[in-house]
């Protein structure tokens, strides 16, 4: 998970090849190396916004320098601004090309924000350059995210917080990238649940759906109890990334939009309106890794059901690809999901994974089910990252009384009742169950072992 708004707060010390800034040779417009120092100083004056400036012209002209990302993400860890980092570095950063010190300050960033996702990532990258002056380095990082995921902290290291700043003025936006199945949070000691992710894959994101006009207040609405609108708002990119997960030819992230508060609070954002290209750059410039793809999509409620209309956006000329409609009532639900999920499968060139790489994945039995089922998980794991206050949380029972039935077949359903069951006992709130039936594969009777079951 990946929180792309700036928070503010110190860091580990980064580095720079051979412990000192590199050798900058001069580029036009007056140097490279200079105006990287007049940045580094507008960073001392606290005028962050001037750096930015500086650092997004030299990064357009020389942002394939491996001595320049260096310098940019050594003096803006240095400074305290470690969002910044990911949001110029990270969709820059090759190892092969920049060598390995860039991507030891964006593990440092990625563990500062909290994001083990991302850390793992960039950390696995560094591990196959073979560098065996980094290994014991690497390994402490390596224990560092281990401890990040267990503990939701790392001991020792100064990590952003709203706490530790002064409130913005305004309510600010921030966006929450899943990046893999929501069930399987929790669930990463079931070493056989999860397919391979190879480095030749089309990286598609899947944003939180708009909901025009269907509420005076967006934001007062989203400091209530989510309505089925707001749910499916959220669960269907859960959904649909999901799906894109289990083919070897897709990484796919769900992108979900979060409130921060003048006064600190954070809680889901309702989006009123569409996301713009200016939106989707946004997205794009601050994402783990380049994307190929993102789907965008408004929702709203009629009189005998629900009404979705879907973009499918190409992100190298960022354009406009396709456009789906899909309308569908209490009565038709379920078959209109399925068809759906059908449709994109082979619009965008779905395969699936050979037998034994991961769980076999297979479309819910009911997509309705299902959403709910991934909307109940969703809030549980904001709960507990703090993003979603616990008095909001929508009653669990309901939510275990409905998937029950469903829980057996296919095994990812069975992995995602374990799933919800380790996070609503974690937060005190499971309800009296009856046994279940559940899948028979291996990751599954792996993960049954963690709920005793």
């Amino acid at each position: 998970m990946g929180f792309f708004d700036r928070l503010a707060g110190k860091s580990t010390a980064p580095v720079t090849e051979g412990g000192k800034d590199p050798a900058l040779p001069p580029g036009p417009e007056g140097g490279v190396a200079p105006r990287l120092l007049l940045a580094r100083e507008k960073l001392e004056d606290h005028d962050l916004a001037g750096a930015m400036l500086i650092y997004n012209e030299v990064l357009a002209e020389a942002g394939e320098r491996a001595d320049v990302l260096v310098v940019v993400s050594g003096d803006l860890g240095t400074t305290g601004h470690i969002p910044e980092i990911i949001e110029l570095v990270a969709p820059r950063y090759d190892a092969l090309r920049h060598g390995p010190a860039t991507g030891l300050n964006l593990v440092q960033a990625y563990l500062g924000v909290r994001d083990a996702d991302s850390a793992q990532h960039v950390l696995d990258i560094l591990f196959s350059l073979k560098r065996p002056e980094l290994e014991d380095r690497l390994h402490g990082f390596s224990n560092a995210i281990a401890e990040l995921m267990q503990n939701g902290v790392v001991k020792g290291m100064a990590e952003f917080s709203a706490d530790s700043v002064a409130p913005p003025a305004e309510v600010g936006v921030a966006l929450v990238t899943i990046s893999r199945p929501i069930w399987s949070y929790g669930l990463e000691s079931v070493s056989e649940a999860l397919p391979p992710k190879g480095d030749r894959v089309r990286r598609v994101a899947f944003a939180q759906l708009s909901l025009p006009d269907a509420y005076a207040d967006p934001v007062a609405a989203s400091k209530l109890p989510e309505d089925d609108l707001v749910r499916l708002s959220r669960a269907i990119p859960l959904w649909l990334a999901e799906s894109f997960y289990f083919s070897p030819l897709y990484s796919s992230v769900a992108a979900l939009g979060c409130l921060h508060e003048p006064n600190g609070s954070k809680h889901p954002a309702i989006f009123p309106s569409d996301w713009t290209p200016e939106n989707l750059r946004k997205l794009v410039q601050t994402a783990p890794a380049p994307l190929d793809y993102i789907f965008t999509g408004s929702l709203h409620r009629e009189s005998t059901g629900h009404l979705l209309h879907l973009r499918v956006w190409e992100v190298r000329k960022m354009r406009e690809r396709k456009q789906i409609t899909l309308r569908w009532t209490p009565a038709t639900a379920d078959a209109e999901l399925k068809q759906l999920e059908e449709y994109l499968r082979t619009f965008m060139e779905w395969a699936p994974y050979p037998e034994g790489q991961g769980i076999p994945y297979t479309p819910p039995n009911s997509p309705v089910v299902w959403l709910d089922a991934l909307a109940g998980l969703l809030s549980l794991f904001l709960v507990e990252k703090n993003l979603l206050p616990r008095e909001l949380l929508p009653p669990v029972t309901p939510i275990f009384d409905a998937f029950a039935p469903h829980a057996f077949s296919p095994p990812a359903a069975s992995l995602a009742w374990v799933s919800l069951r380790l996070r609503a006992t974690a937060l005190g709130l499971q309800p009296p169950l009856s046994e279940v039936l559940l899948s028979r594969h291996p990751a599954v009777v792996q993960a049954r072992t963690l709920i005793g079951a």
